[in-house]
């Protein structure tokens, strides 16, 4: 798994790299398809936010067929990729639940008897 970290007008640290690939492998236990994350950190300066301003973490998760997108949002980097990575969790285990139900809808498919070998005979 590729780990790709971005700072908009926010130094990555060590401290921030360790805490990021920490909270990140959990995803990769989750879904072992997860090819490539990219994790942005951007440093908001609004003045209606508040005085310090606040910080969005972005994240990219791309696997071969889809690519899923978080953001979150707080005071500090850590409570934004805290809310990011539990949203980028929930749409993991999400969109893992609909392709089981997807396969597991197809082996357990009900056979019509126009189309199965066994009732394709004459019903005298």
């Amino acid at each position: 798994m590729d780990l790709v970290l971005k700072g908009r007008d926010v130094r990555i640290t060590d401290q921030v790299r360790r805490t990021t690939e920490h909270k990140l492998g959990k995803i990769a236990r989750l879904d072992r398809r997860v090819e490539r994350l990219e994790v942005e950190f951007v440093h908001e300066r609004n003045p209606r936010v508040g005085s310090n301003g606040s910080h969005r973490v972005e994240i990219a998760c791309g696997t071969k067929r889809r690519t899923l997108r978080v953001e979150g949002s707080g005071r500090d980097v850590d409570s934004a990729l805290d809310q990011a990575v539990d949203r980028l969790q929930r749409q993991i285990s999400s969109y893992r639940g609909k392709l089981r139900d997807r396969l597991i809808g197809r082996a357990n498919r009900l056979k019509s008897p126009r189309t199965s070998p066994q009732g394709s005979g004459s019903s005298e």
